[in-house]
């Protein structure tokens, strides 16, 4: 089992690569908690140069909810990273499998909340 749901964009900028996934996640109902600059960070901590990527951690918030009142530690795996890379002449998506990462949590009671959520995740990597 993969661990990610991937597409891959041509004739697209990076920037506009981000934008049209933060709106289809929207679409969803996720939004987005945290963004970060992966290129930017490793520029200013360790002065190397790096391709354009960002991770952004999507959340939607009535599953994250259904989820935390499930297991109460699964705030430790929470926000759902979808990452945007700039490749050659294309940007590549990818957004976490939850049924694959909720493996290691023992409680049958998730397995519902991220088989939704897979669903989800994987209806934007689709539409993209």
């Amino acid at each position: 089992m993969t661990y990610y749901h991937e597409k891959t964009l041509e004739n697209i900028s990076f920037e506009e690569a981000i934008q049209k996934v933060t709106e289809t996640l929207k679409e969803e109902g996720f939004g987005i908690l945290t963004e970060i600059d992966v290129k930017e960070t490793l520029k200013k901590k360790l002065d190397e140069d790096f391709r354009p990527y960002k991770i952004l951690g999507a959340c939607n918030p009535p599953f994250a909810h259904k989820a935390l009142l499930a297991e109460d530690k699964i705030g430790a795996m929470l926000p759902c990273n979808v990452i945007v890379q700039q490749s050659d002449d294309s940007v590549e998506i990818a957004a976490v499998d939850p049924v694959a990462s909720m493996q290691a949590v023992e409680n049958k009671d998730l397995e519902g909340i991220a088989e939704e959520i897979q669903s989800k995740l994987k209806a934007v990597i689709e539409s993209l």
